[in-house]
């Protein structure tokens, strides 16, 4: 078997982590793994799973004769060296939101728009996390029914801002004296739930949550699709939860809806409300499946449909999703 010589960068952060954890369970062909992390971190050691890396600092021969780099580490960061590393010959799976929405950039859920993978020119998209788990559920259900109409509400873990999020719930719950940790969001989250996550535009939405809308229409190819979101953070650390209003162009039936989500790959129906079960982020933690359920119909619509969606998003919602793209490009057309 060929083994390929890959960079993870940001590899000290929760992201960084995982895809080392990932690469390693999925058994990734992986030749020399490169850790690199800020200048801080150059020379500490990591311990992932059965290995331990020796992280580096970014250099102008930091991707010399690698054929791989995962970015995760900011947008400023991947703005800066992406098409460093692109000119070194390499193909570059990027999770920040620096080049998702370039025309000539694919924005990739191998389940979903595999295809689009094979378009690239040296650069992939890792979608938002909150993203992914969506669109694992819309696209079946789109390709069936024609969706006309999306309303998504999502309940966002703290690990969605990364090791320093994680921190300050922790710092919050324990009022651990002698832990100090500049603050993530712009109020307290321990036992609160704050409807922001990022900057606001003039119009009134946050920069997450026109990522879930324009990121959802590029890899779904639904342009015209109406979609609207509101992005909520939650003391969690688990998964991201997310509420979802569908109004569908087509008769559907309930049957049919469960019938097709559970058989699309990568999604497991959890739906037995009587017995108390559905999906709950606490259950999706360090698992790769998009769960969903509370499925039932909206009848206030001519053709509505409610849903549950709950995924771990730094695996599926991150580390898991890049590591398929790497996978995918592997195997070929």
């Amino acid at each position: 078997m060929k083994l390929h010589d890959i960079a993870v960068v940001g590899a000290s952060g929760l992201v960084g982590r995982k895809i080392l954890q990932v690469l390693e369970e999925r058994n990734f062909p992986a030749g020399k793994i490169v850790a690199i992390a800020s200048e801080a971190s150059h020379g500490k050691e990591i311990a992932v799973s059965k290995r331990t890396y020796k992280l580096q600092k970014m250099t102008h021969d930091t991707f010399k004769n690698l054929e791989f780099a995962f970015f995760s580490a900011g947008g400023h960061v991947s703005l800066e060296y992406v098409p460093k590393a692109v000119k070194d010959g390499l193909t570059v799976i990027d999770n920040s939101s620096a080049f998702r929405m370039n025309d000539d950039v694919p924005l990739v859920v191998p389940e979903v728009n595999r295809p689009d993978i094979f378009k690239n020119k040296g650069i992939i998209a890792n979608p938002n996390c909150s993203t992914i788990q969506l669109v694992m559920v819309l696209k079946p259900l789109d390709d069936r029914f024609k969706l006309k109409r999306v309303v998504v509400s999502t309940y966002q873990s703290v690990a969605g801002a990364g090791n320093k999020g994680v921190m300050q719930l922790e710092k919050e719950l324990h009022k651990a004296e002698g832990v100090h940790t500049k603050s993530v969001f712009p109020h307290p989250i321990a036992y609160n739930a704050l409807p922001q996550i990022d900057i606001f535009f003039d119009n009134g939405y946050t920069k997450e949550e026109l990522k879930v809308i324009d990121e959802t229409k590029k890899i779904l190819g639904r342009s015209d699709l109406k979609i609207t979101s509101t992005c909520v953070r939650v003391p969690t650390i688990g998964g991201h939860s997310e509420s979802v209003n569908l109004e569908f162009e087509n008769k559907f039936s309930l049957h049919e809806i469960r019938e097709i989500l559970s058989n699309t790959k990568g999604v497991k129906v959890i739906d037995e409300p009587k017995e108390s079960k559905y999906p709950m982020p606490i259950d999706s933690y360090d698992r790769d499946e998009v769960f969903v359920g509370r499925i039932r119909t909206d009848d206030t619509v001519k053709h509505g449909l409610n849903l549950w969606i709950v995924s771990d998003s730094v695996r599926k919602g991150a580390a898991t999703n890049a590591v398929q793209i790497a996978e995918e490009l592997l195997k070929g057309k």
